[in-house]
C-alpha cells in the first residue's frame, strides 16, 4: 500500500465530507424530527441523506471498494478495502442544537483502518489521519495544533467520556474505577472530543458500545497525533473488537489504564 493510494482516496474522502457538510448544515436548528432505530438511537433525515450523497461518490469514484454505512449497512465487493461511514456522530447533539457532532470518514485495509477523516461541517474543522504520517488539522477559524499532550502521570489528566448513559452494568464500575485515578471528567463531545484529545486539551476517552463507524476514523487521526487508541485490555482495534475505545495522549499512560479499567470500583 503507497501513499500514492492513499493520498488519491484522501481526494475521494475530502470530496464526501464537503458534501456531507453542504447536506447537513441546512437542517441543524430547525424542527427535525428524529425516528428510534433498533437500539433506541436517533436517526435523522440529515443522517439519512448525507449518508446516501457520501456512497454516491464513493461508488462513482472507487466502485471495486466495499462501503459498510450506518445508516444503510454494507454495499459494494468484498475484497482488501472498506470505507465505513458515520454521517453524523453524535446525532443528539445535532438534534439539540449543540456543534459538538461530526462527520466520520474511514478507509479499512485488510481489517485496519489506514485514513480517517473526523469533520465539524459548523466550525469548519477538519482532522485528517493517513497510516505513518502526521495528523493534520485544517480550520479557518480555531486555533489549534496537532499533537497530543505528553500527561505525566495519570492524577493530572482530564478524562472524558461521551454519556454516562453508554456504560453497560459491566463497565460502568470499571470506568468509575479509572475516575478515581485522573483530576476531572468532562461528559459529552462524541468524535469532537477524539480531535481535541488529538489537540493536546484532552488527555484520556474511555467508552464502550462502540461500533467500526463509531472508531474507524478516529484510530488514523489519535495515532498520527502521538497517541495511542485501543480496547479497555489495550489491544488494537479491529472489526471484531468488542466494542470498548480507550484513547490515550500519553500512550505510556496506557497500561496504567488499562490496570484500573480492569477492575470495578465502588459506584456513588
Amino acid at each position: 500500500m503507497s501513499e500514492t493510494v492513499l493520498e488519491k482516496a484522501l481526494l475521494v474522502a475530502e470530496a464526501c465530507a464537503d458534501a456531507a457538510r453542504e447536506t447537513v448544515i441546512p437542517h441543524f436548528r430547525t424542527s427535525l424530527q428524529a425516528d428510534a432505530k433498533s437500539d433506541d438511537s436517533p436517526v435523522t433525515v440529515a443522517d439519512r441523506a448525507a449518508e446516501k450523497v457520501m456512497r454516491s461518490i464513493l461508488e462513482d469514484a472507487l466502485p471495486e471498494h466495499a462501503i459498510l454505512g450506518e445508516e444503510s449497512g454494507m454495499s459494494g465487493h468484498e475484497g482488501d478495502w472498506l470505507w465505513v461511514l458515520d454521517p453524523i456522530d453524535g446525532t443528539r447533539a445535532f438534534l439539540t442544537g449543540r456543534p459538538t457532532f461530526g462527520t466520520l470518514i474511514s478507509l479499512f485495509h485488510k481489517g485496519r483502518p489506514v485514513l480517517g477523516l473526523i469533520d465539524q461541517p459548523l466550525t469548519g474543522e477538519r482532522w485528517i489521519g493517513l497510516a505513518g504520517q502526521r495528523t493534520r488539522f485544517v480550520s479557518a477559524r480555531l486555533p489549534g495544533q496537532i499533537g497530543t499532550r505528553v500527561c505525566p502521570v495519570l492524577g493530572q489528566a482530564e478524562l472524558s467520556c461521551t454519556s454516562p448513559e453508554i456504560m453497560t452494568p459491566d463497565h460502568a464500575p470499571r470506568f468509575a474505577n479509572l475516575q478515581k485515578q485522573v483530576r476531572r471528567t468532562s461528559w459529552g463531545g462524541d468524535c469532537y472530543a477524539y480531535g481535541l484529545l488529538a489537540l493536546g486539551q484532552i488527555d484520556v476517552i474511555a467508552e464502550c458500545t462502540m461500533n467500526p463507524w463509531d472508531w474507524g476514523a478516529l484510530v488514523p487521526v489519535i495515532e498520527g497525533a502521538g497517541g495511542s487508541i485501543t480496547d479497555w485490555q489495550g489491544k488494537p482495534l479491529t472489526l471484531e473488537s468488542d466494542g470498548t475505545v480507550l484513547a490515550c495522549g500519553n500512550p505510556a499512560l496506557l497500561t496504567d489504564i488499562v490496570n484500573h479499567l480492569s477492575h470495578p470500583g465502588t459506584m456513588g
